[in-house]
């Protein structure tokens, strides 16, 4: 693909997914850190069951690392990993209240020091509590940026590069959502929603197939319930109190 064809690419994307922001529920900076670290190998709706039975007891790294390893464990038995998890959050608690009094870090280099964060949940709570220009790269950014041709690299730091420069520093962040959303809702894994994808036209895919869903799926309607869900008067997801 040509730099044009890239950039119509981003542009449909930007259209149909700006704004919408993280599935995750979360109230404050500590709360999106637990969400991502839990949502490893965890659907974020699975998360947010959890995130919304523990956090009214358990907002705070002094009130969760207050817990022993087998208390914490059975707080999130229900999600996957939760031993190591259970670990890691813990690990995460004690080293925020020792080492920075309670507060997350800001840089993405010294999110990385706590137990459990590796360089995409860094990239995450770096972009959006703080702003910081950032791509995260999970599985389904990594799978919707090489379908639609937009990066050829094989590791996920590198196609991070390649996305950046395809961008402008002020969108990575927004960025790494739109490609979320298009791989949950539209680039699936299994069975991609070509005829509904807003890139179809655009699309270098060899394995593209334009045949309508049986399922009667549509994005849109999907996209449309997303926006009146973030509209609502309730407790918005992604939004800090």
């Amino acid at each position: 693909m040509n730099k044009a064809q890239k950039q119509a690419v981003l542009q449909a994307l930007e259209r149909e997914y700006d704004g919408i922001g993280t599935a995750l529920h979360y109230h404050s900076p500590f709360e999106l850190l637990v969400a991502v670290i839990l949502s490893a190998q965890c659907t974020d709706e699975r998360v947010n069951v959890i995130t919304a039975r523990i956090f009214p007891r358990l907002d705070t790294p002094e009130k969760m690392g207050a817990l022993t390893q087998a208390q914490l464990e059975q707080e999130i038995r229900d999600c996957g990993l939760y031993k190591a998890k259970a670990k890691n959050l813990l690990g995460m608690c004690h080293m925020l209240v020792e080492t920075f009094g309670g507060v997350i870090p800001r840089d993405i280099e010294t999110l990385m020091k706590l137990p459990g964060v590796g360089r995409k949940t860094a990239d995450v709570i770096a972009s959006v509590i703080y702003k910081v220009p950032a791509i995260a790269v999970d599985t389904h950014v990594f799978r919707t940026s090489h379908r639609l041709g937009l990066s050829r690299a094989k590791t996920p730091e590198a196609t991070e590069l390649d996305l950046q420069k395809l961008l402008p520093r002020e969108k990575w962040a927004d960025a790494h959502h739109w490609f979320i959303w298009h791989g949950r809702i539209t680039c699936k894994a299994r069975h991609p929603l070509c005829a509904e994808c807003v890139c179809r036209d655009l699309c270098p895919s060899p394995d593209k197939d334009l045949t309508p869903s049986p399922k009667g799926e549509t994005v849109r309607q999907t996209v449309a319930a997303l926006r009146a869900e973030r509209a609502g008067t309730k407790a918005r997801p992604g939004k800090m109190s």
